[in-house]
């Protein structure tokens, strides 16, 4: 495990590091929408929603609705304050990756979970979505029903999501900056805001990246690596058949999940291999018993237009916008090929974790970032845990 760290705040870093193992050592999660706020006694978290599981672990929580410039309408959690702490408080917003939600800070407990931690730790503490995932399906004008909904990619989650995120908690709380804690996608799109949007590198107190894909030109996945000779012949097929997006799991599925996967049973050495095939073999890291739980969350919903962006990053090298071939891109950018994101206008303040057991985010594409970004300082320390994934 490594950290790269530059301009740190030292109160929130300080906590993030005494957590940072019980975070990355679980898979992110997502859960199941629902209106309950009071769950049953004996209902599986499998099947708990953001609000339920704040809830249920007896923290107070709020629902806020934020609506970007193109019209897409996020629902965000707060969680005010901890057990033992209330007043005015920091914000740190806690952003999740792919295809996940706002309860991947959440599942693994109130002594485990960062979300949990942070709130007890005296931060007022925001667990946002971004557009096409469960808890992000309303628009003021388009229907998830409709291909357009889902044309975006996380480009727009960075241009749009971010910023209209960042103004409305800015404006709630009457502070002049927020922690921002991304976890692999969700630093996409911090870059690309960053970049793009350079005014909000202001706003951040301090960004801090786990796995942060960005360039991922050298990636190591076997999996994803064999997919990509495919790319166009799925593109191609999922316009013509007008498949936009990736749906979240659905609740009739849970309860098979759970009984597949539960630790014990016949069928449960094929989730746990897998898991080894999806995220890579850091096995000792995995909480075993939460394995059910893990994999009923890990599936939020997003467009294949996401996907698609991510698997140019891979082939080209580069960290740019989305490419819509020769003739579209002179029409949309005014060359024939897509631009970089210019990370030398990122000069938020950063701290970077990774793990060489990583088959997306390598060491050295860590330091490959700290690289392009403007005026870095950094330093590097290596763990006990040699052999941490992205998850």
């Amino acid at each position: 495990m490594f950290c790269v760290s530059r301009m740190t705040d030292g109160s929130l870093v300080s906590v993030f590091r005494l957590s940072r193992i019980v975070l990355l050592g679980s898979v992110l999660a997502v859960q199941l929408d629902s209106n309950a706020v009071w769950v049953k006694a004996g209902v599986s978290e499998a099947l708990m929603s953001a609000t339920e599981l704040i809830h249920h672990y007896g923290y107070p929580v709020e629902e806020h609705a934020v609506q970007t410039d193109d019209g897409y309408i996020l629902t965000h959690f707060r969680i005010p304050n901890g057990r033992n702490s209330s007043g005015k408080r920091q914000p740190v917003i806690l952003q999740h990756g792919l295809s996940s939600a706002a309860d991947a800070w959440l599942f693994a407990g109130k002594d485990k979970s960062l979300g949990f931690i942070l709130a007890d730790a005296g931060y007022d503490v925001w667990l946002t979505n971004i557009r096409g995932n469960r808890y992000c399906l309303k628009h003021i004008s388009l229907s998830p029903d409709f291909p357009k909904f889902w044309d975006f990619s996380w480009h727009e989650m960075g241009y749009y999501d971010l910023p209209a995120t960042i103004d409305y908690i800015l404006a709630v709380t009457q502070q002049p900056t927020v922690y921002y804690v991304g976890y692999s996608m969700g630093n996409t799109m911090l870059y690309v805001m960053t970049s793009t949007r350079p005014e909000y590198n202001e706003k951040l107190k301090i960004g801090i990246n786990l796995s942060p894909v960005v360039y991922i030109g050298n990636l190591s996945h076997p999996i994803i690596r064999a997919q990509l000779q495919f790319v166009h012949v799925f593109q191609a097929i999922s316009e013509a058949i007008e498949f936009r997006h990736i749906p979240h799991i659905e609740m009739s599925l849970v309860s098979n999940i759970e009984t597949f996967c539960q630790e014990g049973t016949l069928t449960y050495k094929f989730c746990i291999f897998g898991y080894i095939l999806s995220f890579g073999g850091d096995i000792e890291q995995l909480n075993k018993t939460l394995l059910p739980t893990i994999i009923t969350h890990n599936c939020a919903g997003t467009s294949t237009k996401t996907l698609l962006h991510y698997s140019q990053l891979i082939t080209s090298g580069k960290f740019r916008a989305y490419d819509y071939g020769s003739t579209e891109n002179m029409k949309l950018y005014g060359q024939a090929t897509p631009p970089d994101y210019d990370l030398k206008n990122v000069t938020m303040p950063m701290s970077l974790y990774y793990g060489d057991g990583d088959l997306i985010v390598s060491p050295k594409v860590s330091h490959g970032l700290v690289h392009y970004a403007r005026k870095v300082r950094y330093k590097t320390r290596r763990s006990s845990l040699m052999n941490y994934n992205t998850l």
